[in-house]
């Protein structure tokens, strides 16, 4: 799914997952995480060995060995887009800040995918799907390259 459309190069993400009714999951050591309806916004980077398309390859996949917190929480929701750049500097940090600070936005799980920094999560959970021209219009580097992949039905 959708690996076709991404590139071997490093980058940033946020994967929109959406979930139609409550469900509570185990995420590993981080604890039982009440999950309300809505779609969610996983921001990650991928600086390492196959770049994006490998990183994200893994992340669409719905079978697989739960590694990250990530995994736990695409065995219950359905991919419906991805935001990605190929901007060398990692700007997973500053993305999942400037979606906490878009309206609407609420912190399902504190600590989520931010493990190993000191972002109060890298899962932001929204009602509705905001839109990535909103998202970018509140970002300092107005000239970024945003591409928007959508799955194939």
């Amino acid at each position: 799914m959708l690996s076709h459309q991404l590139q071997s190069k490093t980058g940033t993400y946020v994967i929109w997952l959406q979930l139609g009714s409550e469900r509570q999951i185990q995420v590993g050591r981080l604890g039982k995480v009440i999950l309300k309806p809505g779609y969610y916004a996983y921001v990650g980077s991928a600086f390492g060995p196959g770049g994006v398309h490998a990183r994200l390859g893994r992340h669409f996949k719905t079978h697989k060995k739960k590694r990250w917190h990530i995994d736990y929480l695409r065995a219950v929701c359905s991919v419906r887009e991805a935001w990605v750049s190929y901007d060398k500097q990692r700007l997973e940090h500053r993305w999942a800040d400037r979606l906490m600070g878009l309206k609407g936005a609420w912190l399902p799980a504190a600590r989520f995918g931010a493990s190993d920094c000191g972002c109060a999560a890298h899962l932001i959970g929204f009602a509705r799907l905001p839109s990535l021209q909103r998202f970018l219009e509140g970002m300092e580097h107005t000239d970024l390259a945003v591409e928007r992949i959508k799955p194939e039905l």
